[in-house]
């Protein structure tokens, strides 16, 4: 983990998940916090080192990798936390994640791990769209769901905190279906990115770039190219497909073995968003036969 400073009140704590961090007037504002304790030691001790302030903290959005470390920092420092009000939900009961995954009924053991269910931690204030003062700090928050519910970017001083409203491009072919819950809602949140206007923006696995817009590019040709793929595999069924036998094939065509069942459900939660995108552009169906859920061209 590197402190890495973008302008005179910007910087992010850069590792492979970014932390962003803010300081002006004597007041320090974090953005996220971190997959667990062990990164938000790291985060203090820095600080510490660079003798500079922690007064807030911002998660963007509930995944365990951005606020799991949160619940360590509010204990150690006392400051307060804000988050959109849909994701704060989660955040104050984790177990929300691994309960979705699992078709909403009560998870495994398995599924429990830091990865899925961060420590439970309580969310102060809401952050909403639009302009929102913290301090010294003028923040516009703005809305990029698809990749969560309700996740937020948050421009600071003219440098964009993306969030994982888009990934850099070694997280692009590391992870190679990109975690989503809505494929049209992460498309339109692209298409928002190339359109904001900043110094440069960083998003929360990936580098600071100046101009990031071939990136954004990157991520938008990723996604239509599994839409496309997908479609492809239901297009060549004649009667079909089930939906796990399709999810298993999606992962075998783009050479992915999920090693645990934990893995397994967030690639099908991406695979399930682009069927939700094919089904409501009129592409394919869904439909039941033998007790079956399957998909095919309508």
């Amino acid at each position: 983990m590197k402190l890495q400073q973008f302008n005179e009140y910007c910087y992010a704590f850069t590792g492979a998940v970014n932390i962003g961090y803010c300081q002006k007037d004597g007041k320090g504002l974090l953005i996220d916090a971190g997959l667990d304790e062990s990164a938000a030691k790291k985060v203090l001790r820095l600080l510490k080192l660079q003798e500079l302030p922690l007064d807030y903290c911002i998660v963007t959005h509930a995944h365990t990798d951005h606020f799991g470390g949160a619940a360590y920092l509010k204990k150690e420092t006392g400051i307060p936390l804000y988050s959109p009000p849909m994701e704060s939900a989660i955040i104050e009961n984790p177990l929300l994640e691994p309960i979705y995954l699992f078709n909403g009924a009560n998870p495994i053991n398995e599924l429990r791990n830091k990865f899925l269910e961060g420590p439970p931690v309580k969310v102060d204030f809401h952050i909403e769209t639009g302009e929102n003062e913290i301090g010294p700090f003028v923040i516009e928050a703005l809305d990029m769901p698809g990749h969560s519910y309700a996740q937020k970017g948050l421009l600071i001083e003219d440098i964009l905190y993306a969030a994982d409203g888009y990934f850099g491009t070694e997280a692009l072919e590391k992870h190679v279906i990109p975690f989503i819950i809505d494929a049209d809602q992460t498309l339109s949140t692209l298409e928002k990115l190339l359109h904001i206007k900043c110094k440069g923006a960083i998003p929360g696995h990936g580098r600071y770039e100046e101009d990031f817009s071939e990136t954004i590019r990157q991520n938008q040709k990723v996604h239509e190219e599994r839409i496309h793929a997908l479609f492809q595999l239901i297009e060549n069924k004649e009667d079909g497909e089930s939906l796990e036998s399709l999810t298993k094939e999606f992962l075998t065509l783009h050479t992915i073995d999920a090693k645990n069942l934990g893995q397994w459900l967030l690639f099908r939660t991406s695979v399930t968003a682009y069927l939700t995108h094919l089904e409501r552009i009129g592409a394919i169906r869904f439909y039941i036969r033998d007790n079956e859920p399957r998909v095919s061209v309508s």
